[in-house]
């Protein structure tokens, strides 16, 4: 009979002692045999769920996307309808995912990226899977905002992203938190300024070049513009051609 203790099954048991030690050591540093012993299981229940180490990435990968995702999803689901909310709901699910301690390893994924270098690698899909959904709805997010330029607004998000998942991983060295950076706070700076609109001075009739179709107004605009140089030229010919004629006259 089945209780609510009951032992994990076999293959939840290989994925979170995988899981556990990759964070830990990395995958390369980590040998089967150690997932094996920490799951308490026998190397044949391994090959039977997974068909050997290679797979096992890839499944601990997928399990860890589908947990990511699932965070984002629900810090969505709190933020309603406001748009600059919902943007920066992606710190708020890093925040809660996956815990308070700090790892070596920062992103599971960007660490994963280093060690599997080979596009054939089953783990290989689920490198290019976070990414696209970093990417795609950071896009549709920002997009959302009013930002002039959701792709640029989407990039500098990720950039922030990232580097707090880099901060993660600095502590971890470490093993002492250092001094909370506001990444959240930053986001949400980056959100206004992508949606401001240019400065313009209304009634300013447009310069030619300028980027914005504007000018400033002022002292300058007062300030005759200088002739052109053959115009200066041909002036210049007029008053010699006159004080000639004057001398030739006295």
């Amino acid at each position: 009979m089945t209780s609510g203790t009951a032992r994990p099954e076999a293959r939840e048991r290989l994925l979170a002692a995988a899981e556990e030690l990759f964070t830990e050591h990395g995958i390369a540093a980590t040998g089967v045999d150690a997932v094996l012993r920490r799951a308490q299981v026998a190397p044949a229940t391994l090959y039977a769920h997974f068909g050997g180490k290679d797979h096992l990435v890839a499944a601990y990968l997928e399990r860890r996307h589908a947990r990511w995702r699932a965070a984002w999803d629900d810090a969505l689901a709190r933020c309603g309808d406001d748009p600059d909310t919902r943007v920066l709901a992606v710190f708020d699910a890093l925040d809660a995912f996956p815990g308070p301690t700090p790892t070596r390893r920062g992103c599971a994924f960007l660490a994963t990226a280093v060690e599997v270098t080979d596009p054939a690698h089953p783990a290989h899909a689920w490198l290019v899977a976070d990414t696209h959904l970093l990417r795609e709805r950071l896009h549709d997010l920002a997009a959302a905002t009013g930002a002039a330029d959701p792709a640029a607004l989407a990039a500098e998000l990720l950039l922030l992203y990232d580097g707090a998942l880099a901060a993660r991983a600095r502590d971890g060295v470490t093993g002492t938190a250092g001094a909370p950076a506001d990444v959240r706070g930053l986001a949400a700076a980056a959100v206004a300024r992508h949606r401001d609109p240019r400065r313009t001075t209304a009634g300013a009739a447009p310069l030619p070049g300028s980027p914005d179709g504007t000018r400033e107004t002022g002292a300058r605009d007062r300030t005759p513009a200088a002739p052109p140089r053959d115009e200066a030229r041909q002036a210049g010919s007029r008053v010699e051609a006159r004080q000639a004629g004057s001398r030739g006259a006295s």
